[in-house]
């Protein structure tokens, strides 16, 4: 026992000596602040989850901060051993500082992003917000608190002049360690050793099954993150199979000569879950009327036909817009690659409608630059795009950090109708989407609230649903005002739905369960108003062969891998999707049962939809590894079809376009 203590003590001794005094104090009183505070980070975010681990559950979620964070001291303790003096030294206590400070900023830009999303923050997102700064600093403003600034501040002011005012303290004289006498050699490479195995550690995944992204210490996930997402950009599926279309839609046409050609307006409900609106919620429908969230949709479905199961693809806006306007799966990226000249393998409906002698136009209550709607919407093929930016703003109010009331929408949609009605007007396809229900989930100052639910955040979502509601009642009525209504049908569907912490995570780009990606799907005939339900699974792809089939024609010159809801229910199908995040998620629903790989982030997920339709109990354990096996590939094989079609539409336009052509030029191959 004496003889441990004496190795333990001859051990401290040696490290002592790496450094002097001054050196110890300066450089601990920065590095132990630093890692207790970001210990302290994680156990809050421990504690805040719904399930409390026990004691060896927290030890494995708090233990590779622990780690992290001593293999931090130790390389930093390391580096000012080996670079003793002049220029390099000066150069280490630069860095120091300045990654130190990185660090701050990582871990508590990571800890709020948890706080409301409930999911990890990841170099992907750090990039899209870089690159994107001017459409995310509202998103920044609306969430920052007061105390979160001084908080930020303070920890920014010690991170810089900390280490120096310590050591004044304790020194009584101002120093800076720009010189450190030589020390032991063995026990700098021990440093050296120590800080790597520690790190190396730290990655270790969670041994308990959380989940290993939120197990792993902020900046270890990150990068692990990002070398697994290249592992897993390399692995192609085994099967052979191609889950999307050999040959993209890029030549198809409308094909019929219907009686008669009918308005269409397609209405997009931003960010609405399925589950919050009316007409999906039984415990809603059994309420007065001035209770409900959506009385108007509610009414709407009774005289529509109503898809009972309809999903995204994607859970992100721009992703359903492409689906639903161009009826393939949108591009697998977070660079909303679809903004991009030619770069949709497919004749989407604005552009197959035009023609067809339809007038079309866009409109939104969203700013035009977010996420580069202007680009994409001329890309579907619309005649007219309607931002924010071509409204009157004056009477209106700001309702979140990109977007005003959706009612700003409405005088400008009747001058546009105005101007396209009368014996001699030609048809339309108007599309509107709102804005109000998008996080932070605003309305306008004189809205009259209600108290729909105890948790503000939930409440101000529910009172945002019924401002749309009462916004969508305003828009039909405008149809009926201007005479339209009867010779028009109506599309309303959600872009995608939005949590609210169901399992643990909040909004809506990473929510692989229901409440992110089940959404309302109406289609309104006022010519034939008998209410029809659509039981079977159903998705974006699906809008455009069935507004094709609504108005009377036929798609000729290729196939769409959806199927009109207007025919035959198809039972059998399997439908897969997508979190926007790359490498986050994958999801199938096949025979009433749901399959969600998480890239190994933490276990897979199987639930069974006809007895747990809220996804609450996890029973993949209880599933064969064959089946298994065969779910995750052939998502696997559906996304890297995907992928490939999109890939070599662009190799296409790389090799045959010449200048002033485009990729609706080229004609199909084989």
């Amino acid at each position: 026992m004496a003889s441990n203590e004496n190795m333990f003590g001859r051990g401290a001794s040696r490290v002592r000596r790496l450094l002097g005094r001054g050196d110890w104090i300066y450089i601990l009183s920065l590095l132990v602040p630093l890692a207790i505070y970001n210990v302290l980070l994680k156990v809050i975010r421990v504690i805040a989850r719904e399930e409390t681990p026990g004691f060896l559950g927290f030890l494995d979620q708090v233990r590779s901060d622990l780690l992290f964070n001593l293999g931090y001291v130790a390389l930093w303790v390391g580096l000012f051993t080996v670079f003793r003096k002049g220029a390099p030294r000066w150069a280490v206590l630069v860095i120091f500082h300045v990654s130190t400070l990185v660090v701050v900023l990582l871990s508590t830009s990571a800890h709020f992003y948890y706080e409301t999303t409930g999911s990890p923050l990841s170099l992907d997102v750090i990039g899209l917000a870089i690159s994107s700064f001017g459409e995310i600093q509202g998103v920044i403003a609306a969430e920052a608190r007061p105390w979160m600034i001084w908080l930020l501040s303070a920890v920014l002011f010690y991170v810089i002049a900390g280490p120096a005012i310590i050591t004044r303290l304790f020194q009584h004289d101002w120093y800076v360690p720009t010189w450190t006498a030589r020390g032991p050699t063995l026990t700098r490479v021990a440093v050296f050793a120590a800080a790597f195995a520690l790190a190396g550690l730290s990655a270790v995944p969670s041994i308990t099954g959380a989940s290993s992204s939120f197990t792993r210490d902020t900046l270890v996930n990150m990068f692990v993150t990002e070398v697994e997402k290249v592992n897993y950009a390399d692995v192609e599926p085994k099967t052979s199979k191609v889950l999307a279309a050999e040959q993209p839609p890029t030549q198809t046409m409308l094909q019929g000569e219907p009686a008669q050609k009918r308005n269409v307006v397609m209405v997009y409900l931003e960010s609405t879950q399925a589950g919050s609106t009316t007409p999906y919620d039984e415990r809603q429908q059994a309420l007065p009327q001035e209770e409900q969230v959506t009385p108007f949709l509610q009414r709407l479905s009774r005289h529509s036909l109503m898809a009972e199961d309809f999903n995204a693809v994607v859970p992100h806006t721009s992703k359903a817009l492409t689906a639903s306007h161009c009826g393939i799966a949108p591009p697998m990226d977070q660079d909303n690659s679809e903004s991009d000249e030619d770069s949709l393998p497919a004749e989407c409906l604005p552009e197959m409608l035009d023609q067809e002698g339809y007038k079309t136009a866009f409109f939104q209550s969203a700013t035009e630059e977010f996420e580069r709607r202007g680009a994409l919407v001329e890309n579907f093929g619309y005649d007219e795009f309607y931002p924010l930016e071509a409204f009157p703003k004056e009477g209106y109010d700001e309702v979140n950090y990109f977007g005003y009331e959706d009612d700003i929408m409405l005088n400008p949609s009747q001058q546009w109708l105005a101007n396209n009605s009368g014996p001699e007007s030609t048809p339309f396809l108007a599309s509107y989407l709102t804005v109000g229900t998008h996080h932070d989930y605003g309305v306008p100052q004189d809205f009259e609230k209600k108290r729909y639910a105890e948790d503000e955040d939930l409440n101000n979502y529910l009172n945002a649903l019924h401002y749309q509601d009462q916004f969508l009642q305003k828009l039909f009525q405008q149809y009926m005002d201007l005479g339209l209504y009867e010779d028009t049908v109506f599309v309303v569907v959600g872009d995608h739905g939005e949590a609210f912490g169901e399992h643990g995570r909040n909004q809506h780009d990473n929510i692989p369960y229901s409440e992110g990606t089940h959404v309302p799907f109406l289609v309104h005939d006022p010519q034939n108003p008998t209410p029809d339900r659509y039981e079977s699974l159903a998705n974006h792809t699906d809008i455009l062969p069935t507004v094709a089939d609504l108005l009377g024609y036929r798609v000729g010159g290729g196939e769409y891998p959806g199927i009109s809801l207007l025919g035959p229910e198809r039972e059998n199908r399997t439908h897969r999707m997508s979190c926007y995040q790359p490498f986050t998620c994958l999801m199938s629903i096949e025979d009433g049962d749901k399959y969600i790989y998480n890239y190994g982030n933490q276990q897979d997920e199987y639930y069974d939809l006809s007895e747990d339709p809220e996804e609450q109990n996890n029973l993949i354990n209880g599933q064969s590894k064959e089946k298994i096996e065969r779910r995750r590939e052939d998502l696997l094989s559906w996304r890297a079809g995907v992928e490939k079609v999109y890939e070599d539409y662009r190799t296409r336009i790389e090799e045959t376009t010449g200048p002033g052509t485009t990729g609706a030029s080229l004609e199909p191959e084989g």
